[in-house]
Parts: C-alpha cells; sequence; structure tokens
C-alpha cells in the first residue's frame, strides 16, 4: 500500500492510496509528486499589514500577497487574516509541495511552544498562535521574532550567504537585530535574547519605551535621528535645514540631505554614526562576527553612512588588526523578513 501526501490542490484535494489493482491510474500523480518542487510558506507581520509569500529552497519568492493587520480589531480578526493569506497563497501554488509556515513577529516570541509572549504594537499578550493556526493547517508551523527573521533571511540568501557568522541590525523606528552564529540563528533563552537595540550605551540618557534609559536604539534609529534634527532646528533658526518647511516634514534623511552646506545638519550626522558606531563595536567584539550587515531605511544613506561607520568599527575592535575584522555592508534582500520566515523550516 503507498500512500501519497498532501500535495497541490491542482493535483489532488486529498491523500491519495493506491494498491495493485489502481497503481497504474495514479502512477502519472506519483511521478509528479516525486517532481514537485519543494515549497515553502513565509509571513511577516508589520503594523498595518501582514505580507507572505511562497519561496522555493533557493530563496526565489514565487507569489507574494498580503492582508490588513487589523491589530486594533483584536487576536481573532488578526488570525483570521493570516488564514486567508494563507488560503490565497495556497491557492496561487501551482507546482510546489509546501513544505511548512514560518511566521516573522514583531515581539517577545517563545519559538518553541509557539506562543507570541507580548507584541505592543499587535495588542496581543501569551497569544498561542500556532495552535491557532493548526486548527486550519496541518503543515509545520514555526515562528520567530520578525527581525530574527530578516537576519535569517539576508544569511541564507542575502548579503551574509557567504558569511557562516552574521549580525543583521535593521535601523528603522527602533533598532532590530538578529544574530547567525556557525550559520543559525541564535534566539537565546526562550527566544527572548538578540534585542541589540536595548542595549544601553548612554546611561541616564534618553527615554526608551521598554521602561530603560539609554539604549541604542534611542540613538542610532532613524526615529533617533529626526528627534535630534528637530532640535537642531529648533535651537537654530537660520539652518538650511529649515527649507523642508517644518518640523512636520522632517525625516531620517533630512539631516544627511544638508550634511554638506549647514553645519547643524553635520553635527546631527556626526553624532548620530557616532552612537550607530559604539552600538556597532559593541557587538562587533561581543560576537566577533565576519559581517554585520546594515538594513532600514536610514541604510538609504549609502556611503556618506557606511564609510565612516567601517572606520569606526575598525578602530574600535578589540585587539584591531591582529584579530579577525568584522566587515560592515548593507543588506540587500527586499523581501527578507518573507524569505526568512519562510527558511525557518527550511
Amino acid at each position: 500500500m503507498i500512500k501519497y501526501k498532501k500535495v497541490s490542490r491542482e493535483i489532488a484535494q486529498k491523500p491519495r492510496k493506491c494498491d495493485g489493482a489502481t497503481l497504474k491510474c495514479d502512477k502519472t500523480i506519483f511521478r509528479r509528486v516525486k517532481n514537485m518542487e519543494k515549497v515553502y510558506i513565509g509571513i511577516d507581520f508589520g503594523g498595518t499589514s501582514v505580507k507572505g509569500g511562497i519561496v522555493t529552497a533557493d530563496g526565489k519568492i514565487l507569489y507574494k500577497s498580503s492582508v490588513p493587520t487589523d491589530a486594533k480589531e483584536g487576536v481573532k480578526k488578526v488570525i483570521s487574516n493570516i488564514v486567508k493569506l494563507i488560503r490565497d497563497l495556497e491557492a496561487h501554488n501551482a507546482n510546489g509541495e509546501i513544505q511548512g509556515i514560518g511566521i516573522g513577529i514583531p515581539g517577545l516570541i517563545d519559538a518553541e511552544s509557539g506562543v507570541v509572549v507580548v507584541a505592543g504594537n499587535l495588542y496581543w499578550s501569551d497569544v498561542h498562535i500556532v495552535d491557532e493556526l493548526h486548527k486550519h493547517f496541518d503543515y509545520p508551523i514555526k515562528i520567530t521574532n520578525d527581525a530574527n527573521a530578516a537576519a535569517l533571511g539576508e544569511a541564507k540568501f542575502g548579503s551574509g550567504k557567504s558569511y557562516k557568522t552574521s549580525v543583521f541590525v535593521t535601523l528603522g523606528t527602533g533598532i532590530g537585530g538578529g544574530i547567525i552564529i556557525d550559520g543559525k540563528l541564535y534566539e537565546g533563552n526562550k527566544s527572548a535574547g538578540g534585542e541589540i537595540g536595548h542595549m544601553i550605551i548612554h546611561p541616564h540618557g534618553e527615554q526608551c519605551t521598554c521602561g530603560n534609559k539609554g539604549c541604542w536604539e534611542t540613538y542610532g534609529s532613524a526615529t533617533a535621528i529626526i528627534r535630534e534634527t528637530r532640535r537642531a532646528m529648533q535651537a537654530h533658526k537660520d539652518s538650511e535645514m529649515w527649507k523642508v518647511g517644518g518640523l512636520e516634514n522632517v525625516d531620517g534623511k533630512t539631516a544627511f540631505d544638508y550634511a554638506d552646506v549647514d553645519e547643524y545638519a553635520k553635527q546631527v550626522v556626526d553624532e548620530y554614526i557616532d552612537n550607530l558606531a559604539v552600538g556597532l563595536i559593541n557587538i562587533a567584539n561581543i560576537f566577533r562576527p565576519e559581517v554585520i550587515i546594515i538594513g532600514g531605511g536610514v541604510a538609504n544613506q549609502g556611503d556618506s553612512l557606511i564609510l565612516p561607520l567601517r572606520e569606526q568599527v575598525k578602530g574600535g575592535l578589540f585587539a584591531r588588526s591582529s584579530g579577525p575584522s568584522v566587515g560592515i555592508i548593507f543588506a540587500s534582500l527586499k523581501s527578507a523578513g518573507i524569505v526568512g520566515a519562510a527558511a525557518l523550516n527550511m
């Protein structure tokens, strides 16, 4: 007796069986199952939308879709939206055999138990998301923090694919990150580690949303440089940065745009890079990765950001050039969260 697994809906709606009497009629299906490409579903949570994709074993996204997060409507609504998203992905999976579902979620995640311990942006606490989704799907389902998922995506398929050990840093509203050691994601005890944005670099410094003061993300995030740009403009009414039209028009690149023509903008950028470098040096000396990969909106500043960071990190490494170097490079994937989440099952 030969039993067939669940496969694409175009091939079979239910598991198939063959015995000696029916083997001939089912040989075509058997051959197609054997030749099917293994694919993976990756889900990337965001504050306003949840994105998902069908991903191949080499990191290629075959199909992408999204649904609203609707976090304020409660857990049941969000999970209902995720189910719809996965059903849509299944419907567009023409030729692949789905191996599992991986999900990257912002917040404190217990990956082993499949529980979102707390996710402030989602208004979630103690949500057993894996159990909830298993009511609808039989696939293996794994979860991780969204920054961890992006780190895994970059490590396997992006800028970090040539390295065994890397740290991913994303510069956005806060600072997120993920740690890859010997090709594997390091999450810490109960998946609660890797919160690099909350290392304290200035004791008694800026207030962080986590409750501490002086966290790295209060100095090195996009939010931080926007805050400091506005402060500089308010303190210096003659600044060229006022050409943006008002404080409400300031964004993460305003100071960079005016740094060559405005001394106050240059001061904002220099101090921002100094603070960013402190965190990177700490990471480099603690983990000594082959590379630190930088992503997020601020990374779009290119050489004006990365060149001085490289110099400062190089100068701050323990044992300097006597020890192994640590490269500072940019992320390269547009959908690292999706492919990284999918990679949880690879």
